[in-house]
């Protein structure tokens, strides 16, 4: 399939430079690239973009994070299809490769813990490090993470800068503005802190989007770790909700490995928890 909706001769051509600017960002690898796609495909994303009540998305209802998912393309439109099809593609992860400096990269079509993401007027995702180890291939190490904003026209008083925080999370060190057809490429690892933790302002009806992608290297043994979530400095007694919520979401994904769950149970019974709390609000 030729690749017409992702402007990767541009990417590929810039490559080498990318590749030293990735290495030497600060406080983990990571690059900023806008225009990803070509005027046709943002606007086909864009326009094909999945309503906020569409029955697809799955509510991630929480303390650590209010956002709805959706990672089964087979409920995608076509145009997402292809676009998401020259990300998996092995073009694409050839580039990846040249640009992060790591070998073997791997597509994920099942997009765990990726997909289409969308957040609405106050939600929120506290600062993380993602979870390590792909979930139904256990021999599977988490390397690169790709997130392209597909928001039509975001303005900078809603919020939603994804913020980018120092190992010891002592600082900030980066802000990535959502805007549209922007990517964030960074290096997944324990401690990649990232998040973008206070409450969205902007109107009823709008949604911060887009679509997030992970990319990984057949390991011996890696090690697994669920979704690490941080508290900030200046969080004060939210640190405890954070940190119980964290180890119970850990519980859960470490029942869920053994068993063979899927999301569905999980998921409903947290936009119910979700609900009850707005109630009694």
């Amino acid at each position: 399939m030729p690749l017409h909706l992702v402007d990767l001769p541009r990417l590929c051509a810039g490559v080498a430079d990318l590749h030293d600017r990735y290495d030497r960002a600060d406080p983990f690898p990571h690059v900023v690239l806008d225009d990803v796609l070509t005027a046709e495909g943002f606007q086909t994303a864009i326009a094909e973009f999945p309503a906020i009540g569409d029955p697809s998305w799955k509510g991630y209802l929480h303390v650590n994070e209010t956002k709805y998912a959706n990672p089964d393309m087979r409920t995608w439109s076509p145009g997402l299809q292809a676009i998401a099809a020259e990300f998996l593609s092995a073009e694409f992860c050839e580039f990846l490769t040249e640009l992060t400096g790591i070998d073997k990269l791997m597509p994920d079509p099942s997009m765990d813990g990726g997909g289409l993401h969308q957040t609405l007027r106050g939600g929120h995702l506290n600062i993380h490090a993602d979870f390590t180890t792909h979930r139904a291939h256990h021999d599977w190490a988490r390397r690169v993470n790709i997130v392209l904003y597909l928001n039509d026209d975001w303005r900078d008083g809603w919020g939603g800068e994804l913020e980018l925080w120092d190992v010891r999370m002592t600082a900030r060190r980066a802000r990535v503005q959502p805007r549209g057809n922007r990517m964030l490429v960074f290096t997944t690892s324990a401690d990649s802190f990232h998040g973008h933790p206070d409450p969205l302002s902007c109107p009823d009806g709008v949604a911060r989007r887009s679509m997030a992608l992970y990319y990984f290297t057949r390991e011996r043994n890696p090690v697994r770790r669920s979704t690490n979530y941080r508290a900030r400095p200046g969080d004060g007694l939210k640190r405890l909700a954070i940190w119980t919520d964290r180890r119970v979401l850990d519980l859960y994904d470490r029942a869920r490995r053994r068993m063979g769950w899927s999301d569905e149970w999980a998921n409903k019974t947290l936009e119910r928890v979700s609900k009850l709390r707005g109630k009694r609000r």
